[in-house]
């Protein structure tokens, strides 16, 4: 995987054509206007808006700005969930640019986990990758890198910088080559319906794996293992 680097950057560099709305119901000082932005796929939306907050906030009066939040067509959008995955869940099939409300007031606690800072991002995604690399290396790969090294992978992610972020995550992606591949393949579905994902591992036979069987067992509603 590691060699396909002209695949790797066509992923990274996929972007999503999106207009910004302020919520009719929030109060203004004059007339917000939308805000347009090429959001990349493979961030979070709270790493990304800094311009959008700024840009609302400047026809706000202060004491009506709160945390904010966005929705799309009636469903809060979920920070810590990968933009591109939000819209091929929700908007995948509706014309572009993908209209995204956003909110100053009346948070959804029942719908999203607050955001604090950017800091609640970045240990929502070292504890994916932690996750993963526990399946694939059995933690040894993540535990053998240097806090600077944690740190290089999620600036680059941060602040999209290709070259950075992958400095670090190619180790991630290797394995030694007596083992002709990973053991356990970390596997994750989103299921529209309900909004929610199971994640399971996917175990190699030979220089083969299948999701079949998981994808059984998802479709007939039957326990994953």
């Amino acid at each position: 995987m590691t060699d396909d680097k002209d695949v790797l950057r066509d992923v990274w560099f996929g972007r999503i054509p999106t207009c910004f709305t302020l919520y009719q119901d929030e109060i203004t000082e004059r007339e917000a206007e939308p805000y347009y932005l090429l959001l990349p796929r493979v961030s979070y939306l709270t790493l990304v808006t800094d311009k959008v907050k700024k840009h609302f906030q400047k026809v706000m009066r202060q004491e009506d700005i709160s945390e904010m939040w966005f929705e799309y067509e009636g469903t809060p959008l979920k920070w810590h969930y990968p933009i591109g995955l939000l819209f091929d869940l929700l908007a995948s099939s509706s014309a572009l640019p993908w209209n995204i409300t956003v909110h100053f007031k009346s948070f959804p606690e029942k719908d999203l986990l607050h955001c604090p800072s950017k800091d609640a991002v970045e240990a929502h995604f070292m504890s994916c990758v932690k996750e993963a690399d526990a399946l694939k290396h059995k933690s040894q790969v993540i535990n053998e890198m240097q806090k600077k090294d944690h740190k290089q992978l999620w600036m680059g992610l941060q602040n999209d910088r290709f070259d950075q972020f992958w400095a670090i995550n190619r180790k991630l992606m290797e394995y030694p080559a007596e083992e002709n591949g990973f053991r356990y393949i970390p596997f994750k579905i989103y299921q529209t319906e309900t909004e929610k994902w199971r994640g399971e591992k996917i175990e190699r036979k030979g220089d083969t794996c299948s999701t079949a069987p998981l994808l059984v067992k998802l479709e007939t509603g039957q326990t994953v293992d």
